[in-house]
């Protein structure tokens, strides 16, 4: 009974503040017939920076960046605060990055995951087994454990829900 109260739930749900917005909306709607269909597809792709399409950025992508600042700038003039966009904060797009300070972040974070698994690859020898003593039965209770964390977690979201 639980998962069908999720399908009820749908419409409740709401998108970010700028979504929202009916002049975002009419922009990306605009910018989108303007800019994105036939020969001024062609136009764009042909305009498109090689970083650009090589990361997948789309004329639909393309057209929501700048209204999201369009959007933005409206706010601003008015005196009210930026709001969110698909659920994000509007941030200045560098390269083809929208979000620079995250990506170098999970740059870093990548550089180190890989610094410390070639560490333990050097110190830890190859011949090392994973289990000393490998017994049937402490296979079956590994893998009864981690089925049964996994249908509780399973069990949990259903009942929260």
């Amino acid at each position: 009974m639980a998962p069908f109260l999720v399908l009820f739930l749908a419409g409740v749900v709401a998108a970010s503040r700028g979504d929202r917005e009916p002049v975002y909306r009419d922009c990306v709607t605009l910018c989108e017939r303007n800019n994105c269909t036939g020969s001024r597809l062609t136009d764009f792709r042909a305009e498109q920076p090689l970083y650009m399409r090589v990361t997948g950025w789309t004329c639909l992508d393309d057209c929501r960046y700048q209204c999201m600042w369009y959007t933005v700038s409206l706010y601003l003039k008015e005196g009210h605060e930026v709001p969110q966009f698909h659920g994000k904060w509007p941030f200045s797009r560098f390269l083809f990055f929208q979000e620079p300070a995250s990506a170098l972040a999970s740059f870093l974070n990548g550089v180190a995951s890989l610094l410390m698994l070639l560490r333990y690859r050097s110190s830890v020898p190859s011949s090392c087994q994973m289990y000393r003593t490998c017994l049937a039965f402490s296979m079956k209770m590994d893998y009864f454990c981690a089925s049964s964390v996994i249908l509780h977690s399973i069990y949990l979201c259903c009942m929260s829900a």
